[in-house]
């Protein structure tokens, strides 16, 4: 889907920018920048859309995201209406050094590193607890000491191997022939009705466009049908309730937006390749 270019405001005391946010959420829009995004979320759930993949997210969750993929987290609110997301954001240009600071010897793996983030990753492993920690410290820094930490930063980085690659099939090409209002449109609407009854009639007519026209333009734009999106923001709804809460299944499919739950399983089990029981039980095993 087409997201829409997002300036990130840049000032000038600073070559680079990170930030604490305190927020009800982080934003609707679907959106994309040539700076390198390095998101850890501290607190908060929902579901994440960052190039073609559609996933869960909750805190603790340290991502790379490298320029010009296409992202946004959509939150979830809680029961009791007390909700928000926190979250330390670094923003850093590429060339916010100079053009010629990629290229000298010290710096060789860097390049290849933003060339990976491209797909966007999750960085894991014992480099995640140790880049949490300075980018702590750097918020609170001033000076050539904040230069210093983004520094370690990316070099833990460009030497960490123990991460997940989030959106492998991505691809930006064409992105530029994208109709950005009208996906969007497209895109806030189902998240915010998934667990209704959509037809492709009414997405359609938000879209002006013709039945058949709408399904070729969203298929061409993210590379998977209407329908197959749809789906996949409904599991991964799905999983949440399967782990947070004690409903049973037949009442998690309905509060999904499946119309039975036979339909639901088969998604189920094609999306997760296992049964709603079995993904509740190895979440609790593996915590």
């Amino acid at each position: 889907m087409k997201a829409k270019f997002h300036k990130v405001p840049k000032t000038s005391e600073h070559t680079f920018k990170i930030r604490h946010d305190i927020l009800p959420h982080f934003g609707t829009t679907w959106h994309y920048h040539p700076e390198i995004e390095l998101h850890y979320l501290i607190k908060g759930e929902g579901i994440r859309f960052i190039g073609e993949n559609i996933a869960n997210f909750q805190q603790d969750e340290l991502i790379l995201l490298g320029s010009n993929i296409p992202h946004t987290w959509k939150c979830n609110r809680l029961a009791n209406h007390d909700y928000y997301v926190e979250a330390l954001v670094l923003h850093f240009h590429p060339e916010a050094f100079g053009h010629n600071f990629l290229n000298l010897p010290e710096t060789k793996k860097i390049p290849k590193l933003l060339d990976l983030a491209r797909q966007g990753l999750i960085i894991k492993g014992e480099s995640k607890k140790k880049i949490i920690k300075l980018m702590h410290r750097m918020k609170e820094s001033i000076g050539i000491t904040k230069i210093v930490y983004l520094l370690r930063i990316f070099d833990l980085l460009s030497y960490n191997i123990d991460f997940e690659i989030i959106s492998a099939n991505y691809a930006s090409a064409g992105s530029n022939t994208w109709d950005e209002d009208r996906l969007n449109k497209v895109f806030n609407y189902t998240f915010n009705n998934f667990e209704k009854n959509i037809n492709l009639e009414q997405i359609a007519e938000l879209s002006n466009l013709s039945v058949t026209s709408f399904c070729r333009f969203f298929k061409n734009m993210t590379q998977k049908s209407y329908y197959d999106f749809l789906t996949e923001i409904r599991i991964n709804h799905a999983c949440r309730l399967l782990i947070n809460t004690n409903m049973k299944v037949d009442a998690i499919a309905e509060e999904s937006g499946f119309e039975n739950t036979s339909n639901f399983y088969r998604h189920f089990k094609r999306l997760k390749n296992s049964t709603p029981s079995s993904y509740k039980k190895d979440y609790i095993d593996m915590n």
